[in-house]
């Protein structure tokens, strides 16, 4: 079993997940890291070579090819686009989504253009908020609001609403 962790750029998906990771006594894997080493290039260079539909086209490819167990798994904010990416990583895992209102994430992400983040021509960080929310609740088994929380409560919350959903669904983490 392997948890997927989503949601918006600067929710704490790698943080939360590593913290997370260790409590549960899984493996982390952070797919972001796992795109730059494959293609030797930072996320933002990826985005600025490509444009946003030849990066989601490599992140998809990347993250088709993901075989891992009993892993954390930290997403980029734009694997949700890719059905058939989501849909190979949701065999045997939970989906978690780390959930912060629009204010928050604009207050996290002061480098936005560094940080590699998929936008469309002429989108701002709005923008992208409002598309992406009803894919991340599309696909979240568990959601997790990490507003004002800190990182301990929210890797404590997030073990529980698992631990919780596993239970409910007969399902054992290893």
């Amino acid at each position: 079993m392997n948890i997927l962790m989503i949601g918006m750029p600067g929710c704490g998906k790698s943080t939360v997940g590593v913290l997370l990771a260790k409590a549960l006594k899984l493996d982390f894997l952070d797919c972001d890291l796992v795109i730059q080493k494959t293609y030797g290039a930072s996320l933002q260079q990826l985005v600025d070579k490509h444009g946003r539909d030849g990066f989601l086209k490599i992140e998809e490819s990347v993250l088709s090819g993901i075989n891992t167990r009993d892993t954390v798994i930290a997403t980029g904010g734009s694997a949700v686009y890719s059905e058939r990416a989501m849909s190979h990583l949701q065999k045997d895992a939970i989906s978690l989504y780390v959930r912060l209102p629009y204010e928050t994430i604009e207050r996290r992400l002061t480098n936005l253009s560094t940080r590699g983040v998929a936008m469309g021509e002429g989108m701002n960080l709005r923008d992208v908020y409002d598309e992406r929310i009803p894919l991340y609740e599309r696909y979240a088994d568990v959601t997790v609001d990490a507003d004002g929380l800190d990182i301990e409560t929210t890797v404590s919350r997030a073990a529980d609403a698992i631990r919780t959903h596993l239970l409910q669904n007969s399902k054992k983490l290893y």
